[in-house]
């Protein structure tokens, strides 16, 4: 069947990987960046979803400058809090499917084990806490949504830690990475296509979803060496020293450990996404191909 699917946010890097899939589904499918659609006013978000009747949304679209909204408050809240709910008001008039994408930062990164979808919330950060709020107002609002959390995401259309790692390690003579924060990389496509597969199901709920796997910031800066430099024309120069969290202090807090447990993917007869270095080969292949051209 095709559906009309809507995604906001979709000049960004998770968006814009979205947008892709679905149309290689063959759907019918709306992209939306702030341009098209300014999703903090209620009227347009409802006149542009009314018109377009939606049998799904995706909602990318958010305020993820962490360090910023420590003091840009107001403008997190206002992206995140009143522009998700005007989107999730609009989705339920139209009984609209809505997949809100959240963050590892809903947690405090003090646990010792992976954060399953069920665990207190605990966030230390405006940005943590305004995507918290955003997800408490998809649960409340609309009867048909899926919540998905995601850490550490890298796509060839964005800013990542991937493309400044590559881009630092043939510039600097050495280069220091946090190795005391743990987590899961993400590579878009991957993510991509697990929410294609979930908005085309009725299993609702909140998910984990990364690459499988954990590593520190450090070893995955490792391994972007590593398989960067069996590709042609890339020779790094830097070398790569670990350092701690407390040499790099940044105005919002980072958490220490946020790897995340996919336990509603299992329980759910969903496919495991792949393991984050097999994602991160495929994103640099991807990334050579789209610079050959």
């Amino acid at each position: 069947m095709k559906y009309r699917v809507m995604v906001t946010g979709a000049a960004g890097q998770l968006g814009y990987d979205v947008v892709k899939t679905f149309q290689a589904g063959g759907h019918d499918v709306m992209a939306c960046d702030r341009d098209q659609l300014d999703i903090t006013d209620q009227q347009q978000c409802r006149e542009t979803i009314n018109a377009f009747q939606p049998h799904i949304i995706v909602h990318c679209a958010a305020y993820t400058a962490v360090d910023k909204a420590e003091t840009d408050e107001n403008m997190a809240y206002t992206v995140n809090v009143t522009g998700t709910r005007n989107i999730a008001v609009a989705a339920e008039k139209v009984k609209a499917k809505l997949i809100y994408i959240s963050t590892d930062y809903v947690f405090d990164g003090t646990a010792t084990r992976p954060y399953q979808e069920f665990d207190l919330t605990n966030p230390q950060t405006v940005y943590g806490k305004s995507k918290l709020a955003g997800e408490r107002l998809v649960e409340s609002l609309c009867t048909r949504w899926f919540i998905i959390r995601t850490s550490w995401v890298f796509g060839v259309h964005g800013s990542n830690f991937v493309k400044t790692m590559l881009e630092l390690l043939e510039k600097r003579p050495r280069l220091q990475v946090v190795h005391d924060q743990q987590g899961s990389p993400t590579y878009t496509v991957d993510l991509a296509r697990l929410v294609s597969n979930l908005s085309l199901t009725e299993k609702y709920g909140i998910y984990h979803a990364s690459n499988s796997g954990t590593c520190t910031w450090y070893e995955f800066a490792q391994a972007i060496a590593e398989e960067a430099a069996k590709q042609s024309g890339f020779k790094p120069s830097a070398v790569l020293e670990p350092c701690t969290t407390g040499q790099f202090p940044r105005p919002a807090p980072r958490p220490q450990y946020s790897v995340m447990d996919h336990l509603a993917i299992r329980t759910n007869g969903l496919p495991p996404m792949r393991a984050w270095r097999e994602a991160l080969i495929a994103f640099l292949n991807e990334l050579s191909e789209q610079q050959a051209e």
